[in-house]
């Protein structure tokens, strides 16, 4: 698989999770999902994992002004809350913003699995001993 064809499978479970999501929120998922992409390295190092890559995305999107119709949703719909320590909690506003938190959500969590399954795929049991 390319990563454009496990991308367009990812965002069709998402939306067959959600399945009365508008076409805004395929355009959301589709923005998040070139974000997250650009972010396979830091999944497969352990640097990060797809929730907090989806929390930096809203990140994001929140802290500047809404350009466009993405943006704008995302203002509307979703509230992020982060403490102190780095721990965050992303919120719908509305019904249809906790629907839209789901979907991201779980896109973040399969597109993560996805990539981790790929990285394991040539690797061997050696390759994971502790080289003393």
């Amino acid at each position: 698989d390319t990563p454009e064809g496990i991308n367009g499978k990812l965002i069709s479970y998402a939306l067959q999770l959600q399945p009365h999501l508008s076409n805004n929120f395929t355009m959301i998922l589709n923005e998040f999902s070139k974000y997250i992409q650009s972010k396979n390295e830091d999944i497969t190092s352990g640097k990060a994992t797809g929730t907090k890559i989806l929390c930096d995305w809203i990140k994001i999107v929140i802290n500047k002004n809404p350009k466009n119709h993405v943006d704008k949703i995302v203002h509307k719909e979703i509230m992020l809350a982060e403490n102190k320590s780095g721990d965050f909690l992303i919120v719908g506003k509305s019904e249809s913003g906790r629907t839209l938190v789901n979907a991201l959500y779980n896109y973040a969590l399969r597109y993560e699995h996805y990539i981790m399954s790929k990285w394991l795929e040539n690797k061997k049991p050696d390759d994971f001993n502790s080289k003393n």
